[in-house]
């Protein structure tokens, strides 16, 4: 156990020791910068806590405001209107018996904070800050907030409680001093993201901390999606001897509920139930179902519309919209020309007849005519290329968009990580669009996920059972239709070998070397690496998508556009 030897204060007065607590987790899911929603959202929360007779009701870390509100916090106002909302939730729950844990901005001077209050009677009795700013992945919260002191202990109802915010718990000094300091128990708010695996590696930092200290902690994880982030819950409580006592359900807002009791061995969980987490095959599947959803629903849509093209992609894209909105609210254009196949034809069909989605076909052969008539001229005497073939795209772009306009429904693109890395997608054309649900998805990625969903009915999903996605999608050799006989091994290397190169250049970040080593042909690992490079400005101009892995394209990547670097020439 750690005890290193820091300067520590007093805590605040409280009043007799308790022995017995029972502690809600608020696992909810607000929305970035709608204060009055949020607070009502967490008065409705403190109604259901005093109903179930819990002491101590905890809220995710900034949820007042929405995590993250990003340069929201650079607007004078935001900050005065999150400060009036935090001390109106404060006011308003005067009536309750519950000690009350609210994470929220805290503005003192002209420093701000990643604050977390304490309330009681109504009142706003204790506040600690958050020490450690994350300033890496997908948060850049130093370029917010000021760092808070070492922070000590509170006193909730005589017991001594540390709250480390989020970060807080990612390295030992945090939890060192407050062990020191003599918290009995440790209480962790929190805004943590989705991606593979990640409950592991929560669990691993959170067991490290737990043998440094001794001390038991419950750690608060919100649910939802904000933009490209999906927040996946997983609420969970672990005892002095690092074993779970308790965990919520994943991708579902819920009240968690725990009682603890205090023993000649510290405290330890006497009421708490685990909820079984969703496979690592369903956790895909429910993240971009709950991404796109709140995407729609925060910004004010009910619907959306899609090209359905025949294709894996599309079709995948098709399931996760009926999964997430209904299939009433899905409405799929087949947009054929003269290179589209009659296979295309009949699957795009049969598979929105299977989702129960509007299905509408809208040929693009008179507009196509039309474009090329008109650029006849200033053409005449150079070779078709890929020029035409883009036409093809931007013009059925230009058609969903159209379509989008008119009934108020939101374009979904539909392209693949595996496509987007090497630029093999038109821009201006199929990658219009307002939001992709499968961005982050390589492309052998979205043949596993079709085949799980159709065997499978995930939970909170609002489309049908059974197989939603045709056999002969998933079988046949992708293509873009835009010339006769064409895949996409025309122009790519195949699929599972192309996307262990995009996980190894994009997600890992391995050396041309490295990557070489592992058997790859070094002159096709620098011709990947050339595609990916190329592509960012493509990238930069895509829609927002959810973020799956732990190094997506868009949020938490930032490459420059103009960029003379390659690995193994001009590096040396």
């Amino acid at each position: 156990m750690l005890r290193p030897k820091f300067l520590v204060h007093s805590q605040d007065a409280g009043p007799a020791l308790t022995n017995r607590l029972k502690i809600a987790l608020a696992q909810l899911n607000p929305t970035v910068g709608a204060l009055r929603q949020n607070l009502e959202t967490a008065l409705g929360a403190v109604h259901e806590a005093e109903a179930a007779g819990a002491d101590l009701l905890m809220f995710t870390e900034l949820f007042l405001t929405g995590y993250f509100p990003e340069d929201l916090l650079f607007k004078p106002q935001f900050i005065r209107d999150a400060m009036d909302n935090l001390h109106a939730f404060a006011r308003q729950s005067k009536g309750t018996s519950l000690s009350i844990l609210m994470p929220s901005i805290w503005q003192q001077g002209e420093a701000l904070f990643n604050a977390v209050v304490l309330i009681e009677g109504g009142e706003i009795v204790q506040k600690r800050f958050k020490h450690k700013l994350p300033n890496n992945d997908v948060f850049y919260e130093k370029r917010y907030f000021e760092a808070g002191p070492m922070p000590q202990p509170m006193n909730i109802r005589g017991v001594s409680v540390g709250v480390p915010i989020c970060e807080d718990i990612w390295s030992p000094l945090v939890c060192a001093v407050l062990a020191e300091a003599g918290a009995q128990i440790l209480l962790c708010p929190n805004g943590s993201p989705y991606w593979r695996n990640k409950q592991a590696l929560r669990f691993d930092v959170v067991r490290q901390r737990i043998r440094e200290t001794g001390l038991p902690l419950l750690y608060l994880n919100q649910v939802g999606g904000q933009d490209e982030l999906v927040f996946d819950g997983a609420t969970f409580g672990m005892d002095t001897e690092g074993e779970l006592v308790f965990e919520g359900k994943s991708f579902e807002s819920e009240l968690v509920i725990s009682t603890w009791k205090k023993g000649n061995k510290g405290w330890s969980c006497v009421e708490g139930s685990v909820t079984n987490l969703v496979s690592v095959d369903e956790a895909p599947w429910r993240a971009c179902v709950l991404g796109l959803r709140d995407y729609i629903h925060k910004n004010g849509f009910t619907s959306v519309v899609l090209g359905l093209s025949g294709g894996i992609d599309s079709a995948i894209v098709a399931a996760i919209a009926a999964d997430a909105l209904g299939p009433d609210n899905v409405h799929c254009l087949m947009l054929p020309y003269r290179y589209t196949s009659e296979e295309s034809l009949r699957d795009a069909k049969e598979c929105a007849q299977r989702l129960g989605v509007r299905y509408d076909v809208v040929p693009i052969g008179d507009p196509v005519k039309a474009v090329n008539a008109n650029l006849a001229d200033l053409f005449e005497g150079l070779e078709s290329d890929v020029t035409e073939e883009n036409i093809q795209s931007r013009l059925r772009g230009v058609i969903l968009m159209a379509v989008s306009n008119k009934l108020g429904s939101m374009l979904l693109t539909t392209g693949n990580k595996s496509e987007l890395a090497v630029g093999y997608a038109t821009i201006y054309g199929d990658m219009n669009g307002g939001f992709n649900p499968i961005k982050d998805l390589l492309k052998m990625q979205a043949y596993h996920l079709a085949d799980w969903r159709n065997s499978h009915m995930p939970g909170d999903c609002l489309g049908p059972s059974g197989k939603v996605i045709p056999d002969t999608i998933i079988n046949k050799a992708p293509s873009a239709e835009l010339r006769p006989n064409q895949t996409d091994q025309d122009a790519l290397p195949p699929y599972p070998v192309l996307d262990a190169l995009i996980k190894a250049l994009v997600e890992d970040e391995l050396s041309i070397a490295q990557i070489e080593a592992k058997g790859f042909e070094r002159e096709l690992v620098e011709h990947i690496e050339k595609l990916i490079y190329l592509a960012e400005y493509k990238r930069k101009q895509a829609a927002p998508g959810v973020k799956l892995t732990k190094k997506a394209f868009g949020i938490g990547r930032k490459y420059p556009i103009t960029n003379g670097y390659r690995d193994g020439s001009t590096a040396r």
